[in-house]
């Protein structure tokens, strides 16, 4: 069963490119149908741990795949996201080649993360983790204009830096516990606490990891890449991509195979903070739209790094939480951004003004994704970031939750100062013919609106189907 997460895009894949077929419309409506229906049935059956089972493709090629808890959340959130950018990149690719190779692109992005996902050791892990790597790279500069291959280059140079880092690791990790399976490894690694090899292999896939996930030092590339891409991949790459290629493995590894000793965690909490710190800071200096996004993900990714430093259940609860938190009001502000383009025709927030009169749907969800993302309750952000903050007042970090809440008000700052600019105040010149975008923006809009808000009101039936459950992979 695990295999079809799997299997299923990947012959899709094929079967949209059988030569001689005009598959534009089937790709779009059975993609559409195919990442709908991994969201519900991951929602309705509410997956749980799936025993480790092996899949070969050949004799060559073997992979374990498991589900746990966490599987099953990231397995959600990465239908959602997919949908919705299908839905956004249908309405803004308006030439038809281009919008099959974006859809090509996507199914094969959506295949390497759920097989990431899935995968129960570490050497398939990276080789998805790569999949999803270059169908990024050709994503973001799928419009081939000057930034977005700019973006790309920085993204493919800082990614190839984590894949010798990654690689490296791999190789030492061979030699002391001789395999890559997460249960071998657990085992290897247990009886050679002292081994400076075991550590160093520890420490560069960490690294690794922490370029993958944009974070502060190694985030230099995020700005660039998620200004510059065109806007459904922008929505791609700060929904899913780079969580999933970076954040969840970090999530992974750290609970199921290196384990949180103190050194890891506080660590993690280091860079968890400084994240959330530079991430805030650097959005309220920002006049791009989009820009001002990215930095703003830096500073969320943060607040997952933060929790799962703290090495607690609680901790590790609300890091998922705020994961899929951050998929969908994220993913939400980029759906606006993209929508505040198309019709604007600009991202530079002085430029604008005074939009809600024109755009109220987009102006309306735009303050429910902002006021999610600073924390305000009753909407699903702030019962993440509440778990999060709980989490590190009750393991004694009184200090990570006051930088927590101070940021949180941040947050707020610089995302009211956008909305401001943007939607509120008198129309600017020029800006009177604006209308809302196309149905697909629109749908994809008011569906994550609706999710953000309907996960803060049945906050107690996810906290106990989906969230609680995750604290169980603690070892």
């Amino acid at each position: 069963m695990l295999s079809f997460f799997i299997t299923i895009p990947f012959l899709s894949l094929i079967v949209f490119n059988i030569p001689g077929k005009n598959s534009g419309r089937l790709a779009f409506f059975w993609s559409a149908a195919l990442f709908f229906a991994q969201a519900v049935l991951v929602l309705l059956f509410s997956i749980g741990t799936i025993n480790p089972a092996a899949m070969q493709l050949s004799h060559i090629f073997v992979f374990k795949l498991a589900m746990d808890p966490l599987s099953s959340l990231l397995l959600l959130s990465i239908g959602i996201v997919a949908f919705v950018t299908l839905l956004a990149g249908n309405s803004l690719i308006t030439e038809t080649a281009q919008r099959n190779n974006f859809i090509n692109l996507l199914m094969v992005a959506v295949t390497g993360m759920n097989a990431t996902c899935l995968a129960a050791d570490l050497f398939s892990v990276y080789v998805f983790m790569e999949i999803v790597a270059v169908s990024s790279f050709v994503l973001i500069s799928i419009q081939k204009d000057r930034l977005a291959l700019e973006g790309a280059f920085k993204y493919m140079i800082m990614s190839s830096v984590a894949t010798v880092l990654m690689l490296t690791s791999i190789a030492l990790i061979i030699l002391t516990c001789g395999d890559t399976d997460f249960g071998v490894i657990v085992s290897g690694l247990a009886g050679q606490s002292g081994n400076p090899l075991a550590k160093l292999a520890i420490g560069l896939f960490l690294c690794g990891l922490f370029i993958k996930s944009g974070l502060v030092p190694f985030h230099g590339w995020l700005p660039d890449a998620y200004s510059a891409a065109s806007s459904p991949v922008s929505i791609l790459l700060a929904g899913i991509i780079t969580k999933i290629t970076g954040v969840y493995v970090l999530m992974r590894l750290v609970i199921s195979v290196f384990g949180a000793n103190p050194v890891i965690q506080n660590l993690l909490m280091f860079v968890g903070t400084v994240s959330i710190i530079f991430g805030a800071l650097a959005a309220l200096t920002q006049h791009d739209f989009k820009r001002m996004l990215a930095y703003s993900s830096i500073s969320q990714i943060g607040y997952i790094i933060l929790g799962l430093g703290c090495g607690t259940p609680l901790g590790l609860a609300g890091a998922a939480f705020h994961f899929f938190n951050h998929a969908i009001f994220k993913s939400l502000l980029f759906v606006n951004a993209a929508a505040v383009e198309k019709q604007a025709g600009t991202v530079h927030m002085d430029n604008m003004g005074g939009l809600s009169a024109r755009m109220p749907l987009t102006g309306t969800t735009s303050v429910i994704a902002l006021l999610s993302t600073a924390g305000i309750p009753p909407l699903a952000g702030f019962w993440s970031k509440l778990i999060i903050i709980m989490a590190l007042w009750s393991a004694g970090k009184f200090t990570y939750a006051y930088i927590a809440v101070i940021f949180s008000v941040v947050t707020l700052a610089y995302f009211l100062s956008m909305q401001r600019r943007v939607f509120f105040g008198k129309l600017q010149l020029g800006l009177e013919s604006v209308k809302e975008a196309g149905l697909g923006i629109t749908i994809a809009s008011v569906l994550l609106a609706t999710i953000t808000v309907a996960v803060g009101i049945s906050f107690p039936w996810v906290l106990n189907r989906l969230i609680l459950p995750i604290q169980t992979i603690l070892k």
